[in-house]
């Protein structure tokens, strides 16, 4: 076969002569080293070079075809190799994040659904992209809605742990834009990893809501759960416990913030102290103790929040019930922070979803790659002593071979 790598100071002069002669240099020398791989690529797929006469050889080029490729330098004009048989993609097609496939097709969509606003052009603009057509659109939602759907339909197991959330967000339906709950539930594997178990997009917080949202992952094997750690929404106390019959831990962190709220600022300081005397006892009676004695000490001057402290401090001490190894990460939904926060630099980019499949869409492929990220992680998140041995191979099934 010919020279398989190209001599350093030649591709160094090959490129300074694209950039010189380009309108776009960063883009022009994107295509031509992308234009270098493809050929290499296709050298290995066949086993010899253009015109090479070789007993290695194995397939034979077919010309050339025009495609168009989205990326953050913006939109690339590559002239992909045509092989006769078996056909070749180039490598780095698919390897673009698939959470920013997500992204880049909802806003797409809503361009070519007539919905979008002027801050959406200027975000597909940003990215690059220099044309929007239908058939485009269809194709890259149809693959990745297929991902999501494998992802919420997968089958679950044991998880003693379930956190859950839900964030707004706003979303056109039935031409009204209306703000619906993205309700996220996360877990801990016998192992000790974190999971993602599951997602819908309701719209709103309601008993029934919660209830067949639970349903929904029991019905795909979730099973072993003692407890399940969220904030005070609406309905999802009740519905836990009738669906998962596990025990609910209310937020401690947002207890908190509920408390503080009913008082003066100048107050707030010397209560707070207090109530971090009544989370630091390593029982369940102590603990009981001390809250016992802080609303003594301050029903007179602070009626109020010591109304909403009593009427949820039970819920906020389940936590004790569980192994002094597992408590910090299982008395507030803390965990879910930084994800919530991640799904919302993404969705702060769209603004309001086309319609309810884009929201699912954008949402399930981000929890995708934090659901692998977790699985694959160095360390477990929580240690059980019961744990079984986990096999590196079968980690985590990924996702991936769905690409």
């Amino acid at each position: 076969m010919a020279k398989d790598r190209i001599d350093r100071n030649e591709l160094a002069d090959k490129l300074v002569e694209t950039a010189s002669a380009a309108e776009d240099p960063m883009r022009a020398m994107a295509e031509m080293v992308l234009d270098f791989l493809m050929e290499a690529e296709v050298t290995q797929k066949v086993g010899a070079d253009p015109h090479e006469r070789s007993d290695e050889r194995t397939g034979y080029r077919n010309g050339h075809r025009d495609r168009r490729w989205d990326t953050r330098l913006g939109t690339l004009s590559l002239k992909i190799p045509k092989v006769r048989e078996g056909g070749y993609v180039p490598s780095f097609i698919e390897h673009r994040k698939r959470s920013e496939q997500a992204l880049i097709s909802v806003i797409q969509e809503a361009v070519v659904q007539g919905v979008s606003t002027r801050k959406i052009e200027v975000v597909l603009a940003e990215f690059g992209i220099a044309g929007v057509s239908a058939g485009q659109v269809s194709q890259l939602c149809t693959a990745l809605d297929e991902k999501v759907r494998q992802f919420r339909e997968r089958p679950l197991g044991e998880s003693r742990y379930v956190w859950v959330d839900a964030l707004y967000e706003k979303v056109r339906e039935d031409d009204r834009v209306e703000s619906m709950a993205v309700v996220i539930a996360t877990g801990v594997n016998p192992q000790g990893r974190r999971e993602v178990l599951g997602f819908d997009v309701i719209p709103t917080e309601t008993d029934e809501g919660w209830t067949q949202f639970f349903k929904s992952l029991k019905e795909r094997g979730l099973s072993g759960v003692q407890l399940v750690i969220s904030d005070a929404h609406g309905g999802l106390k009740s519905a836990a416990r009738k669906v998962l019959k596990a025990e609910w831990q209310r937020c401690k962190v947002h207890f908190y913030r509920n408390v503080l709220s009913q008082l003066p600022k100048r107050s707030q300081t010397e209560v707070s102290e207090a109530m971090k005397a009544v989370f630091v006892q390593r029982d369940e009676k102590s603990a009981k103790t001390k809250a016992s004695d802080l609303v003594k000490q301050f029903q007179s001057r602070f009626s109020k929040a010591m109304d909403v402290f009593e009427a949820g401090i039970d819920d906020v001490l389940s936590y004790l019930h569980y192994p002094a190894g597992h408590r910090v990460r299982i008395s507030s939904t803390n965990p879910l922070e930084r994800l919530n926060r991640e799904i919302r630099r993404r969705t702060r980019v769209v603004g309001i979803f086309p319609h309810r499949g884009a929201c699912v869409r954008l949402i399930g492929m981000l929890l995708v790659e934090i659901h692998e990220d977790w699985l694959t992680d160095d360390k477990a998140y929580l240690l059980f002593d019961d744990a079984p041995v986990e096999d590196s191979a079968t980690k985590v099934v990924s996702m991936a071979a769905g690409q």
